[in-house]
């Protein structure tokens, strides 16, 4: 990376964003060639930076003169106006929202996955990251569409609040708090009350549409993402917001090309580095979102097969969405364009 490169986290007050200066941080990248952008409501609010704090300053289009890298951790709707300010100030951007996963002019980039991916970026200066969900799900499928090939991957997500960020832990508190002392909340960050409920829609659902943005959302980018693998699996199924803070579980049901035993699946499994396999439910040790927390790994267990149908395996999987579903992507992206900027 160059010594005088000079790094925007845009969304740094965020559930995300506080894990990107953190992911910076431990990567030893010096305070001087950070700068932290939010809001007009966050400027003037400090934001921890190891032992340092950062000012927070109001993200404009002339804020980002000078800039080398921007990392935006910002809703959709602010991404597609900040995305090409920055690109037009000169930097190269990584964006964590889905904004632009549907623009096959802007690749999509999964560390660990198709980092290859970043050579093709030469005009655009902009790169799009998955979801925390397809994160899980692609990292799981990988192994198996490698050792057996994959037809389809059906996947029941338990989305964490902390997906609508601030405001979704913020409002989980204060319904749990509501509840226990006997009031009805009203919700507002999400369509109906998450506080011990379970809601079966994340985000907005599509125009004329059964699915919701969330859903569809998973398909596209695993389509994206493996693209040019040949016998590129279908992925697809349904999201639940869950009364959790932290950390998303998935259901995945995984139809293989062709069948092995247990034994192998949790073999092929072991072999991708992006993943930790914790199956041993005689002992009750399987995935969990508490113990996902900070954890660049995708945790994964209770591996099991149909008797009458061999080739479908279901799977548990947890993730931590805030740092590996989201920052540590981020992270790990955009040092990867600076490494490249300074080989050219």
């Amino acid at each position: 990376m160059k010594d005088d490169l000079q790094i925007a986290v845009v969304g740094a007050t965020g559930v995300v964003g506080r894990e990107v200066l953190a992911g910076l941080y431990a990567r030893d990248v010096p305070a001087e060639q950070v700068r932290a952008f939010g809001s007009e409501r966050s400027k003037g609010l400090e934001v921890e930076y190891g032992e340092d704090s950062l000012e927070v300053e109001r993200a404009t289009a002339e804020a980002f003169r000078g800039m080398g890298l921007v990392l935006l951790a910002t809703p959709g709707e602010v991404s597609r106006t900040l995305a090409p300010a920055a690109q037009a100030a000169g930097a190269w951007v990584v964006d964590v929202s889905p904004a632009f996963r549907g623009d096959g002019n802007v690749p999509l980039v999964l560390p660990g996955f198709n980092t290859e991916a970043l050579s093709t970026v030469t005009k655009g200066r902009v790169v799009c990251l998955p979801g925390a969900v397809t994160t899980a799900a692609v990292h799981v499928v990988e192994p198996l569409r490698r050792a057996f090939g994959v037809a389809r991957a059906q996947v029941t997500a338990m989305v964490a609040v902390s997906s609508a960020g601030v405001r979704g832990v913020a409002e989980l508190e204060k319904q749990t708090a509501d509840l226990m002392s006997g009031r009805e909340p009203e919700p507002h960050a999400f369509p109906h009350r998450v506080g011990f409920n379970l809601v079966p829609q994340v985000g907005g659902f599509m125009v004329g549409s059964p699915w919701t943005e969330e859903e569809a959302g998973w398909t596209l980018e695993a389509a994206r993402l493996f693209a040019g693998r040949g016998d590129a699996p279908v992925l697809a199924g349904t999201a639940v917001q869950v009364p959790s803070f932290y950390g998303h579980g998935l259901v995945i049901n995984v139809q293989l090309k062709k069948a092995g035993p247990v034994e192998q699946v949790r073999a092929a499994l072991k072999t991708s580095p992006s993943l930790k396999v914790l199956d041993a439910p005689g002992e009750r040790v399987y995935p969990m979102p508490m113990l996902v927390t900070s954890d660049p790994a995708v945790h994964v267990g209770r591996v099991r097969a149909f008797p009458q149908s061999p080739e479908w395996v279901t799977l548990f999987a947890a993730i931590d969405n805030a740092t590996r579903g989201a920052a540590l992507n981020l992270v790990e992206t955009g040092l990867k364009l600076a490494e490249r900027e300074r080989a050219a």
